[in-house]
């Protein structure tokens, strides 16, 4: 079992240090939860500094594929660290990659706040047969939304919204503001992160359009936060 282990994914920081308080030994700036995570800091997800982690000597570096740079695995890979990389797109890769790198790369029991997120996702009602269509956009100068082949858009689809930009060949494209506007949306998503809209920065961008505030970590993060996510996404995107 590891004792030492670095986390470049605010997720699954989240995640092993609810489950194994005190494995932790670096995680990154971006890492905000738990808010009294006590853990070196080596950098961000883009850029971690590959010798301040080596000279932690984690037995264990958890990342994603997507959070994290495939030139910094392979500097950490070749300072001789074992690295598990992640892919998470879909809220089922999500939970199999949770019981992965909790379970078989920490050494850990598997968590009931785990088996109680499963549950919670498994308890909602199917989506409807027609979604209702909505943009995400996750940036503003310049525009940017949820593409193709998100964890955010699977999410919104189980819970009876359609990214109208699911089929778009970027997982994050760059779209005009008045092509948004033309999009056939009816219902425009803004998170809080990794831009911070708030009720007087984003809804005035699409006036045509009714808007859902959401909290960011609700959307984006898979952890322990999932089971909420259940329990509030809902109502917020009615």
């Amino acid at each position: 079992m590891p004792a030492r282990v670095v986390s470049l994914v605010p997720s699954l920081t989240e995640a092993v240090a609810v489950t194994g308080p005190g494995l932790l030994v670096g995680v990154t700036d971006w890492c905000s939860h738990p808010a009294d995570l006590a853990a070196a800091r080596i950098g961000g997800t883009k850029n971690p500094d590959v010798a301040a982690i080596a000279a932690l000597a984690p037995d264990l570096v958890i990342a994603n594929e997507e959070e994290n740079r495939a030139p910094d695995l392979d500097a950490l890979r070749a300072a001789g660290l074992d690295v598990l990389v992640t892919e998470v797109r879909t809220l089922d890769q999500a939970f199999a990659e949770l019981h992965r790198v909790l379970v078989g790369g920490c050494g850990l029991d598997r968590p009931a706040w785990l088996d109680e997120a499963e549950a919670a996702w498994a308890a909602l009602p199917a989506p409807p047969e027609g979604p209702r269509p909505a943009v995400v956009p996750v940036w503003r100068r310049p525009w940017m939304v949820l593409g193709h082949d998100t964890f955010a858009g699977d999410l919104l689809a189980r819970l009876g919204v359609r990214n109208v930009y699911a089929g778009h060949p970027e997982r994050y494209p760059r779209i005009p503001l008045d092509e948004l506007n033309a999009s056939g949306a009816e219902l425009v998503v803004l998170p809080d992160e990794p831009y911070h809209f708030t009720a007087d920065d984003g809804p005035e961008a699409f006036p045509a359009l009714p808007a859902a505030l959401v909290d960011g970590r609700l959307l984006t993060w898979y952890g322990p936060s999932l089971a909420e996510a259940a329990r509030v996404l809902p109502s917020v995107l009615r």
